[in-house]
């Protein structure tokens, strides 16, 4: 599908897409993300950049090196994120996260609910090293709440409103928080129920909203009519398909000191950014 309202290519960011082979055979989602037919079609939607995060993998320190090659194959067309299992990967999360940002240029933290409930240690790592959290909490969206007051200065990335299973009350709920919180934020991957990504745009404003596809699973071309649909102005388009997300990665540095939580200088983490 051809989206030819959209902007030109280069423009939009696609903040929410998985990569590579995963270790399980359960379903697509752990068994491979394959991305030849997804460049293509957000070719054709005028996507110019995606965000990358791992299928779910049972390492995924493994997984995270994988989708850290393919940004490093193609840096003017990838970024990444940290695929991190909460309760698998606790008390090496920090060192996790750590590798990601220095050794392997990622830039935001992928959680998912159905590996595990976003922790502390999580949100610790995230508030050491300013880096965002995209988290799908699977219609658990009080998790959401209590996060976002606890560590105000990350910024969360919930995709969905809050449930890709369409679950309305949850989603309801969620408008609710990212009205209200300012450092939550949702994509608009796979919602399906328009009213209430208007609704969204309505009361919490283009600011708090980032286009996401959920590719190469879901069409970027179809994602993107939706939000286009949205009939938003031009400050509107570039605050939602690219803006907002170079933001919340372009705050991502060591919080404190001019050191990394790693000890190495702040000199180690420079020339890392867009």
């Amino acid at each position: 599908m051809d989206v030819h309202l959209a902007p030109a290519a280069g423009d939009i960011i696609d903040c929410h897409c998985h990569a590579g082979k995963g270790d399980g055979l359960t379903g697509p989602w752990d068994t491979r993300a394959p991305l030849t037919k997804y460049l293509e079609r957000a070719r054709r939607a005028g996507i110019g950049r995606t965000v990358l995060f791992a299928a779910f993998h049972t390492d995924y320190a493994v997984a995270n090196r994988e989708v850290a090659r393919l940004v490093r194959a193609s840096p003017e067309r990838f970024l990444g994120f940290a695929f991190i299992h909460a309760i698998r990967d606790s008390r090496r999360i920090m060192a996790m996260i750590t590798e990601a940002v220095l050794r392997l240029g990622l830039m935001g933290i992928k959680v998912h609910r159905r590996d595990a409930r976003l922790s502390r240690e999580i949100c610790d790592a995230a508030s050491a090293w300013r880096l965002p959290v995209l988290y799908d909490p699977m219609g658990e969206v009080s998790v959401v709440e209590l996060a976002a007051a606890e560590y105000r200065d990350v910024p969360f990335i919930i995709p969905h409103l809050g449930s890709f299973a369409d679950h309305w009350r949850a989603q309801r709920e969620f408008l609710d928080i990212l009205a209200r919180h300012p450092n939550v934020y949702t994509d608009t991957s796979g919602v399906r129920r328009f009213d209430l990504l208007e609704e969204a745009l309505e009361r919490a404003g283009a600011a708090k909203i980032l286009f996401g596809s959920d590719g190469p699973w879901l069409h970027p071309g179809l994602e993107m009519a939706k939000v286009l649909a949205l009939r938003l102005n031009a400050a509107e388009k570039r605050l939602i398909l690219g803006a907002n997300l170079l933001k919340l990665i372009g705050r991502s540095r060591p919080a404190r000191g001019g050191y990394s939580p790693g000890g190495l200088p702040h000199a180690a983490f420079a020339g890392r950014g867009l």
